[in-house]
């Protein structure tokens, strides 16, 4: 009977960066996740470059490369391990890769992984759709009707009260998979 390969949905989504205002994962992230080598991943890719195209894959720059390292305050152990700067994929370049990789993880990663990008471009969709609706109806509320002047302070802070409810990031998901006997609540 085949094991299932678990991976929690927040360990995905915490290697999913934006980068060119693109949602991406890196080489040796995907690698890690998929339990093969970063350069065993890259030669896959490099076989098969004709599909992955520009808006696919991209390697990063030097100073994209240094930004990273600063905001994720990577340690000099880590950075001492690049010998080149990583690639990065995005969404259809992640989708693409399960073509290349021929091993059943990457296969299942996969899936797991192009599941939270839908998820995650569901939740943008609705999160930018009430935002736009609260802060047409803030406009509305603010310039017609002068009765309101003196509750502006009070409708301010129930407006930014809702702002940080549609911007909060959403609450963890349970693990999925079958839990062994030392897991189970």
């Amino acid at each position: 009977m085949k094991k299932p390969f678990v991976i929690t949905d927040q360990k995905i989504i915490s290697k999913i960066f934006l980068i060119r205002g693109k949602k991406v994962m890196l080489d040796r992230d995907l690698a890690a996740l998929y339990n093969v080598e970063t350069r065993v991943l890259n030669q896959a890719v490099k076989r098969n470059l004709s599909r992955f195209p520009a808006d696919f894959m991209f390697q990063l720059t030097s100073r994209e490369m240094e930004n990273w390292i600063s905001q994720f305050v990577i340690s000099n152990k880590e950075k001492k391990g690049l010998r080149k700067l990583p690639l990065a994929f995005t969404e259809e370049g992640v989708a693409m890769l399960s073509g290349v990789l021929n091993s059943e993880i990457a296969i299942d990663v996969n899936i797991q992984i192009i599941r939270i990008f839908i998820k995650m471009r569901k939740i943008l969709v609705a999160n930018k759709d009430i935002l736009l609706k609260l802060q047409k109806l803030e406009k509305m509320i603010f310039k017609q009707d002068n009765r309101l002047k003196k509750h502006d302070s009070d409708i301010q802070v129930i407006f930014e009260a809702l702002k940080k409810l549609v911007n909060r990031p959403p609450a963890p998901v349970k693990k999925i998979g079958y839990k062994r006997s030392s897991e189970k609540e």
